[in-house]
């Protein structure tokens, strides 16, 4: 038996992933060219694409992208195109993101164009892709070889995601002085995670010396702990910065004394259109500091100083400093501690603010006297808000009533956020009423836990469905009853979609009444109510 048994050599097969299908090819193209006409943040800074235009550049970068991955897999036959795969998507991708910094670009005959010098060559470099990771010299060198090109054309660098030891800042250093003159954008953030103090104060002084006397328009030191160590160690290259447009100081460990000495080394901020400080241990005296910035930045469009431990003396100080800036378009300083005080300071500057587009006021302790100070001062205001979100400020029905007038004036809104506040069905059902006229662009409503029942619900259901742009309406952690469920659903049935997940929601909450929600006393009375609201509109 064992003399007549045969054996055969393992079956090797191969899996060839290049060159992609037709189909495939096409699905990138139509990838891109969503991406390419969806708002964005982009779109807001440099214009958003005609689907016309769009269809037309994403069938050139689907094209040059192919090309240079395809020239690549013909030097390695033998390869299975994996990494083909991998430059194809990559590059796509990398000239995608320069058509959107492009924005709208016509020819004389008014076709969309690709410049196919950019295109070949590219002004970003970028090396933040893939894992988080520590780079070594010898990395370094591989890294940045492309920045050595005497021919290439990059204007904007992002080390992001790399974490730079001092033997590859050497690498680096010369590299950053040869090009310097030319770059007009460096992310720096996140790059010397995970490095102990010394070493990473160190590097920050090198790249810092390397880039000393670049005219930048962008820097992004975000997400780097630098606190006001850090901030000082990059002395030299925000010292020579004067015509700064966008600066993100982000998740850095930004204390009062770093606020300071941010304040004291950037000589001018007078063309500073975004400044962004999120997630930092500011304070009060530190938001005092920053103060000082936003009054010496009539410019600034974008603000965000969100979780950044600020409370009612910060708050009053950023308010005022803000009332400066009349060109606002986005106003971001959730989750800090402002308390009433400060948000009526700040329903003061909210007039001095025509063009804007976007409010984020969450978790500031703002109660019913606050959050009613902004929305009648909102009201009288901002006429293309597109974004309010007041969410978790301890705001009851008697604050909704505000609200609602304030809200029944934006005809632009798109997303309004007002959860886990006291609203109840009084305050949701002033709201709901405010909606029901105009607001095509409304797409998103989040009133979750704010101890909503049937009739709140049901109501607002009924208005948000016939919006023909809506998209999302978040009721969840409220105490709708399951009859309350069954007919949100029901008004829901023709767009499920439309319909958050209620997982959350109590039909036995604290505010259940069981003897009432049998006999519907309390629904009936909130609708008898409805024939006598009226939401003021301003002609």
């Amino acid at each position: 038996m064992d003399s007549a048994a045969q054996t055969f050599p393992p079956r090797v097969m191969s899996i060839k992933l290049w060159p992609p299908s037709q189909s495939t090819r096409f699905m990138l193209i139509e990838r891109i060219i969503k991406n390419l006409t969806t708002p964005s943040i982009f779109s807001r800074k440099y214009g958003l694409l005609s689907k016309e235009e769009a269809e037309e550049d994403a069938k050139k970068v689907e094209d040059i992208a192919f090309a240079t991955a395809n020239q690549h897999f013909e030097k390695e036959p033998d390869g299975d195109g994996s990494s083909a795969v991998q430059i194809y998507a990559k590059e796509s991708s990398r000239l995608m993101l320069d058509i959107l910094k492009r924005g709208p670009v016509l020819k004389e005959d008014g076709e969309a164009i690709i410049s196919e010098r950019a295109a070949a060559k590219g002004t970003v470099f970028d090396i933040s892709g893939g894992r988080r990771a520590f780079i070594d010299a010898e990395e370094a060198k591989e890294l940045l070889e492309p920045l050595k090109d005497p021919g290439n054309l990059f204007t904007k660098i992002c080390f992001s995601n790399r974490s730079f030891g001092l033997d590859a800042a050497r690498v680096a250093e010369p590299i950053l002085m040869s090009i310097k003159d030319r770059l007009t954008e460096v992310d720096l953030s996140d790059f010397i995670a995970g490095r102990p103090e010394g070493e990473a104060l160190e590097v920050v002084n090198i790249f810092s010396s390397a880039l000393e006397g670049c005219d930048l328009r962008s820097l992004d030191l975000s997400n780097n702990a630098m606190g006001e160590k850090g901030v000082r160690a990059f002395g030299s290259l925000l010292k020579s910065q004067k015509h700064l447009e966008e600066l993100y100081l982000m998740n850095d460990g930004i204390s009062e004394e770093a606020a300071r000495a941010i304040c004291e080394l950037i000589p001018s901020t007078d063309k500073l259109r975004i400044l962004q400080f999120h997630n930092n241990m500011t304070g009060d005296e530190g938001a005092i500091a920053i103060s000082e910035i936003v009054k010496g930045s009539p410019a600034l469009e974008d603000f965000r100083c969100s979780s950044t431990r600020v409370g009612s003396e910060g708050g009053v100080a950023l308010a005022e400093a803000i009332g400066t800036c009349t060109h606002l378009k986005k106003l971001d300083l959730r989750d800090n501690m402002f308390g009433v005080e400060a948000g009526i300071a700040l329903s003061k500057s909210i007039s001095a603010f025509p063009g804007l587009t976007e409010i984020y006021l969450s978790y500031l302790n703002l109660e019913d006297e606050g959050a009613e100070a902004l929305a009648n001062a909102l009201k009288d205001s901002a006429p293309s808000l597109e974004v309010l979100e007041m969410a978790g400020n301890d705001i009851t029905a008697k604050g909704a009533a505000s609200i609602a007038a304030c809200v029944a004036t934006k005809q632009f809104l798109s997303k309004l956020y007002l959860a886990e506040n006291e609203l109840k069905d009084d305050g949701v059902i002033l709201i709901s009423k405010a909606l029901q006229d105009g607001h095509g662009q409304l797409s998103e409503v989040d009133v979750s836990a704010n101890s909503i029942r049937r009739a709140g619900a049901r109501f607002l259901a009924q208005i948000l469905v016939q919006k023909p742009g809506f998209k999302l309406l978040n009721i969840n952690g409220n105490y709708i009853s399951e009859e309350g469920i069954d007919e949100v659903k029901d008004i829901f049935k023709n767009s499920p979609s439309m319909l958050g997940p209620l997982d959350e929601n109590d039909p036995e909450g604290e505010d259940y009444d069981e003897d009432a929600e049998e006999n519907g006393d309390h629904d009936d009375e909130l609708e008898s109510k409805l024939k006598g609201l009226d939401i003021k509109r301003d002609e």
